[in-house]
């Protein structure tokens, strides 16, 4: 009798745990494996890919990253993927060199990540220097099962 009653117990308490712990990740979509380090190391990535990407005025690699509505904010205006895809593959500017760090990861739920992070470069655009060092801010959409930037944002840090 006293051994039914302890597994009865047993039983309710694995119950009660996979209802208050996986069943919410479950119901919101979100896969365990990628959130955390792992989506937060896939997301550096990304970033850190675009930023070579600029380097070497590969605007196909935009084509791929950005989200079809993505939005920029800099110190020039608001700029669409439609504007930013060909501007990076113009000889517009140069970038001598670029160093990304301090990097923050955001979870909002299984589908919206965003990256902060500091930013410097050493960059020139229709001869005019860009405005260096910069926080910045990235956010990310996963679409089709793709993590997409829909987001950009820099802010001048001063010097």
């Amino acid at each position: 009798m006293h051994y039914e009653c302890v597994e009865g117990t047993v039983r309710k308490l694995l119950l009660i745990v996979m209802v208050v712990l996986v069943f919410p990740v479950l119901a919101a979509g979100q896969n365990p494996a990628e959130s955390g380090d792992a989506l937060k190391d896939q997301l550096i990535s990304l970033e850190k890919q675009s930023w070579e990407a600029w380097k070497n005025r590969d605007g196909n690699f935009y084509k791929t990253f950005l989200s079809d509505d993505h939005v920029e904010v800099g110190a020039g205006g608001v700029s669409t993927k439609d504007e930013i895809v060909p501007f990076v593959g113009s000889p517009v500017c140069v970038i001598k060199s670029y160093s990304v760090d301090s990097f923050s990861f955001t979870l909002f739920d299984a589908n919206t990540a965003m990256l902060t992070y500091h930013a410097a470069q050493d960059t020139t655009c229709h001869g005019k220097l860009v405005p260096s060092p910069a926080w910045v801010s990235s956010m990310y959409v996963k679409r089709g099962g793709r993590w997409l930037n829909a987001y950009y944002q820099q802010s001048s840090a001063g010097k």
